[in-house]
């Protein structure tokens, strides 16, 4: 996925491409973003097709992360009634003649805003809801706090999209000192284009790319 010119130039930067040998298991943790109705579901208002290609490898993952005793975490989308909280996207960037449909997937206790029924998730899993696209950004959700509880210092990138609330993430994670691995096998744009870019993006300035596979063989 990611271009060899890419490669080449992470190689002739750093001399490796990736940068992680070893991961300690109970210090890493899974966070899955946004898998929810009202990006999986087909038909949903703000629908990512390729979303619902990744859960078997999102299921996959977590049961291995969960043998090992480390967390997974699930992270949804949560705005007020209506966006109230975050009007100046809802008033921007969604046309008026889809703005409460997508507003209304994305409240609390809409059926849309619930994770995606073939999502295997476990009694011991934790869940949070954040109202930006990053869930570390300011006020915007409780994982730093979560995080900062369970002594974790490596996130493992899982959801959609890759290109925003991924991203997103993945990059305030970066500037708070965490290790980051983005799972290009777990994660999912609108295009292949948008996704490899990102991919691009994180594997030169923001952390690492595995699937989920590689991850875990260097997880202690």
């Amino acid at each position: 996925m990611i271009r060899k010119e890419i490669i080449d130039r992470v190689m002739e930067r750093r001399g490796r491409v990736h940068l992680f040998d070893h991961l300690a298991a109970r210090r890493t943790a899974l966070i899955v973003i946004d898998m929810q109705n009202a990006f999986v579901a087909q038909g949903a208002p703000v629908e990512v097709p390729a979303a619902r290609g990744i859960v078997p490898a999102i299921n996959r993952l977590a049961a291995e992360m969960r043998k090992r005793g480390a967390p997974v975490i699930w992270v949804c989308h949560q705005n007020d009634a209506g966006g109230r909280d975050w009007e100046r996207f809802f008033g921007a960037f969604v046309a008026p003649q889809n703005r409460q449909r997508a507003a209304k997937a994305l409240t609390a206790g809409d059926p849309l805003q619930e994770l995606y029924p073939e999502l295997k998730v476990a009694p011991s899993d934790l869940k949070t809801t954040k109202n930006r696209y990053s869930a570390l950004i300011g006020q915007s959700s409780d994982l730093g706090s979560i995080l900062k509880q369970h002594g974790i210092d490596t996130l493992l990138i899982a959801g959609t999209k890759t290109n925003v609330c991924c991203e997103c993430t993945a990059r305030d994670a970066m500037m708070l000192d965490y290790k980051v691995v983005m799972l290009s096998d777990c994660t999912a744009a609108l295009s292949d284009d948008e996704h490899r870019a990102t991919l691009e993006n994180v594997i030169q300035q923001f952390g690492d790319v595995m699937t989920g596979d590689e991850v875990l063989q260097i997880l202690e």
